[in-house]
């Protein structure tokens, strides 16, 4: 089966109760990317890209939409099935690995729907129906940090991630510190992410004035080099996740014990195909690690939640979404949505969720 159609869409996603707080900047709105694949015979898949702007990492919105633009015409007739190689994509454009995901996931639904299974058999075979979530608080003021988060601890979040960075690092220990006296009897695990905006000196002072406190410190210096550092004189465990920009990437740090685990946003590595053999990786280093992404809609969300139903459970740390921060779905009925900190595996064909295109306009691209 080959791919006879490809048609690109760009969609704004307003954030609700704006702003969202990361160490390096203030989000109030994101253009996600979309892709929709559509069979010879006219099976239709759909995927989906949304960097966090320009300065969280090397993606942004329209780079998504000018590397698909350039591999759009060399995937037509390209074998849809079982999937594009990603070797085909490389030959096309170098590097882009977040925008290449949004075709790997439109492949993986156009897939599933001509199968007539769900993406997460595609993978593998579900371990559950219901994939554990976890809430992830932006750069807030101590007080505020530690109200959400008995608030969530009481929604049934069973992991809470605490946004910092980006200020001054007492302003960090105290946010910590009050955080962990709200959640400590709740069962609740804790990481702090610095989404790079420490510096090794600060790393390492939160590491040492929180040392009572048991956490992950994610993704807390810009450079693998900086982790490096730091690794030997921490107190806690150290998660990738910026830093994590490849499976190589991911092999080498599992390999050398620079990670104790992982971030792991499905389009950074390039889709759900290389994100798939990452899975296998941590199991055989028995490395725990999330199933997330950036930010988006339905389809991302979709594709983050079938491949978490595939990990093993111990080693499973949470499938973030910006459902909660996004008015609406692409798909009224099958929309994801997070309940009591957990997500329902959509039980569909493909990715279980069938986008009203209406709602995106006129494709940018039609090829």
């Amino acid at each position: 089966m080959r791919i006879g159609e490809i048609h690109l869409f760009q969609y704004e996603l307003p954030v609700t109760n704006g702003p969202y707080r990361i160490a390096s900047g203030e989000v109030w709105s994101l253009t996600t990317t979309l892709v929709k694949l559509v069979a010879e015979d006219g099976t239709a898949g759909w995927g989906e890209t949304c960097p966090v702007g320009p300065t969280y990492a090397e993606a942004h919105a329209r780079g998504a939409l000018a590397a698909l633009t350039e591999m759009a015409p060399g995937l037509i007739g390209c074998e849809a099935l079982p999937l594009p190689r990603p070797r085909r994509m490389d030959a096309l454009l170098c590097g882009h690995n977040y925008a290449k995901a949004a075709v790997d996931i439109a492949a993986h639904d156009l897939w599933g729907r001509q199968l007539g299974v769900s993406v997460s058999d595609l993978l593998g075979g579900a371990l559950t129906d219901r994939v554990a979530s976890y809430c992830s608080i932006g750069v807030a003021a101590p007080d505020e940090a530690a109200r959400i988060a008995a608030e969530k601890a009481r929604e049934g979040y069973p992991r809470l991630q605490v946004k910092l960075g980006g200020r001054d690092v007492a302003l960090d220990i105290e946010a910590l510190r009050k955080v962990w006296q709200a959640i400590r009897d709740t069962g609740m695990t804790l990481a702090a992410d610095g989404n790079r905006g420490w510096t090794t000196r600060d790393a390492l002072r939160i590491s040492r004035d929180c040392a009572d406190i048991p956490m992950v410190l994610e993704q807390p210096c810009d450079t693998l080099e900086d982790l490096q550092k730091i690794r030997s004189l921490c107190h806690h465990p150290i998660y990738l996740d910026e830093t994590a920009t490849s499976l190589n990437t991911a092999i080498t740090a599992a390999g050398t014990g620079l990670a104790d685990g992982f971030g792991m946003k499905i389009t950074r590595i390039g889709g759900l195909h290389p994100m798939r053999a990452f899975r296998d990786l941590c199991a055989a280093r028995n490395l725990p690690h999330t199933c997330d992404d950036s930010w988006g809609g339905d389809i991302i969300a979709a594709a983050c939640v079938h491949m978490a139903a595939t990990v093993a459970p111990q080693r499973m740390e949470g499938a973030w979404l910006a459902a909660p921060y996004i008015d609406g779905h692409y798909d009224a009925e099958n929309g994801i949505s997070i309940r009591d900190g957990h997500i329902a595996r959509p039980l569909g064909p493909g990715l279980g969720v069938s986008p009203d295109e209406s709602l995106f306009g006129a494709a940018l691209l039609s090829a």
